[in-house]
């Protein structure tokens, strides 16, 4: 049963964020989400919090620029996601900004499982020319195991990662995380992405501190902030004022037309207008391009189109990324079939969690499915697919209030000799376990979450901020709702009213197309995902949205629930 409610707000904060010029409805929105004043908007550089506030970040600098001067080798090896390929590209462009001479290596899932295992640091330590020094970016706080044998190996590691740590860490040279038990810095936050740029620019300013460089000679690291910004938004990280202002800088270089080609050259793909470039290109249609390669290809074909400085080899290798993609979706789709009728099967409403698993189900789209299957039962999911080597991995997604890797933590203890390893955040993480195992797991997840979690918990609350009169639902309203940057943990603004409606119908058998009327204004709207028809009178959750259809501009109202359902 899903409830519609409105959020909190400060008054006195939405008062002077309208005497500020604010609109009434996005002051009440910002005022909602912490901010008091136009100043915590802060869109520029200078709001940044600094590098050195990050620890660990000049004992790498030091590590780096010790590389420079022997001239050693660093090879990165990266995760492989967006946010890993972006960091990626952003370390191996900064370093050879630099002066380090520095090449990658992804991890292929398929091939090398998930996380970073000794045998990938075998297969580094093997390659031409052998890395003096490897470094991390996106992955590694974990890999206790891993960096050992790079330390068997001599070769020293620099780790920087912005997932949690376990209960050991690993004896590399250095780690650099926000998310340490030891680090005071404010932004816990950053993406992979922005904790490796982070790194950079921390060396950058050791080597002006060594008179390799002057505020004048030094390279312009904020070239790479379009990067930082895909990578921060395409994880689905938290959207603090910190990263807002890379989001923003990132998205100003593109709207600009000073993006790199591999960035342009995707936009183009997509059929996005790059004058317009927003957070939601990044998240729905940019960063699933590059995350395609890594789910069912190799992220090499990413970080290559993105590394690419050749406009017309940039549109082919995005050309590339978009098939991946589209041969991506049709997996999902049938896979999703899959999900749905198993789900058909139980009784979800008695259940805390639900785990899948199918033999059709791909390794690398588990999690498209179990995000999908959570967001239509509002349970943690879990859905496993089978691995060449017979394991079952597994991709989960969760709701609020229930911390996703705390509970596998727990369900790991109980079952020591069927998870083989898990990690994550709170609403996402992944797994492996032994397949005799299966029906053992989904017992113990189930009764795992129903011991630790509130029963509230399981309720769908959709929280808005509050109501619209009519003749607020406006092109400046959309307008001024885009100058802002929205996303994780900063949600756009969602509005709620009883409307009637008037018309619907069902648009390519998967969308809802509404007609519906508030006070004596038609509005048209959306409803996408959704085949099921709503009530003549319903109270709808929606964001208003200027829909360009034919050179005609309109404001459409995109539902995103509807109350009781």
């Amino acid at each position: 049963m899903t409830r519609i409610l409105s959020r909190p707000f400060d008054m006195r904060a939405a008062l002077s964020l309208s005497q500020s010029g604010f609109m009434p409805p996005v002051a009440r929105a910002l005022a909602a989400r912490g901010i008091k004043s136009a100043d915590d908007l802060e869109q520029s550089w200078r709001g940044m919090i600094p590098p050195a506030s990050l620890e660990g970040t000049r004992e790498a600098a030091e590590r780096l620029a010790a590389a420079r001067e022997k001239g050693e080798h660093v090879t990165i090896v990266a995760d492989y996601d967006c946010d890993g390929a972006t960091a990626c590209v952003v370390a191996l462009r900064g370093l050879r900004m630099l002066g380090i001479r520095a090449d990658y290596f992804v991890p292929d899932r398929v091939l090398h499982g998930s996380g970073l295992t000794p045998r990938v640091f075998d297969i580094v330590a093997a390659r031409t020319p052998k890395p003096d020094l490897i470094l991390t970016v996106d992955n590694g706080v974990s890999s206790v195991a891993a960096v050992e044998r790079a330390n068997e190996l001599g070769i020293d590691v620099v780790v920087t990662d912005h997932h949690l740590p376990g209960a050991e860490l690993p004896r590399a040279a250095c780690i650099v995380n926000p998310n340490l038990s030891t680090s005071a810095f404010p932004s816990k936050a950053l993406a992979g992405v922005g904790v490796v740029y982070y790194v950079l620019l921390a060396l950058r300013a050791l080597l002006r501190e060594r008179g390799i460089f002057t505020q004048a000679t030094q390279p312009r690291l904020d070239n790479l902030v379009d990067f930082v910004a895909l990578g921060t938004v395409a994880d689905v990280v938290k959207l603090d004022k910190n990263n807002r202002i890379l989001v923003s800088q990132g998205l100003s270089r593109i709207r600009s037309g000073r993006t790199h080609p591999g960035i342009s050259a995707l936009f183009s793909i997509a059929g996005k207008d790059m004058i317009k470039a927003s957070a939601r290109d990044f998240g729905f249609a940019i960063g699933p391009r590059i995350n395609a390669a890594g789910r069912i290809g190799t992220m090499e074909n990413g970080i290559e189109c993105l590394l690419c400085d050749d406009p017309l080899e940039a549109l082919r290798l995005a050309q590339s990324l978009n098939d991946i993609n589209a041969e991506r979706r049709e997996l999902e789709g049938e896979m999703q079939q899959a999900a749905e009728a198993e789900i058909a099967r139980l009784s979800t409403e008695s259940l805390a969690a639900v785990t899948l698993f199918n033999e059709c189900f791909n390794e690398g789209v588990v999690g498209l499915v179990a995000a999908r299957i959570k967001e239509h039962i509002h349970r943690p999911v879990i859905a496993f697919a089978r691995t060449e080597s017979g394991e079952l991995k597994g991709s989960g997604r969760s709701i609020p209030g229930i911390h996703l890797r705390d509970m596998l933590d727990l369900v790991a203890k109980q079952l020591p000799d069927i998870v083989l390893r898990f990690g994550g955040h709170a609403m996402a993480a992944g797994l492996s376990i032994r397949p005799e195992g299966l029906a053992r797991f989904a017992e113990t997840f189930e009764a795992v979450v129903r011991a630790n979690c509130d029963p509230a918990a399981f309720e769908h609350v959709v929280l808005t901020d509050g109501s619209l009169a009519p003749d607020e639902i406006t092109e400046r309203l959309c307008t001024e709702i885009d100058a802002q940057i929205w996303g994780q943990g900063f949600e756009a603004p969602l509005f709620a009213n009883e409307f009637s409606v008037l018309n619907q119908t069902l648009l390519k058998d998967a969308h809802l197309k509404l007609s519906l009327m508030l006070g004596r204004q038609r509005f048209d709207a959306i409803y996408f995902r959704r085949r099921e028809p709503i009530p003549q009178t319903a109270k709808l959750a929606y964001r208003p949205a200027i829909n360009e259809f034919r050179g005609r501009r309109s404001v459409q109202l995109v539902v995103e629930a509807v109350e009781g359902a």
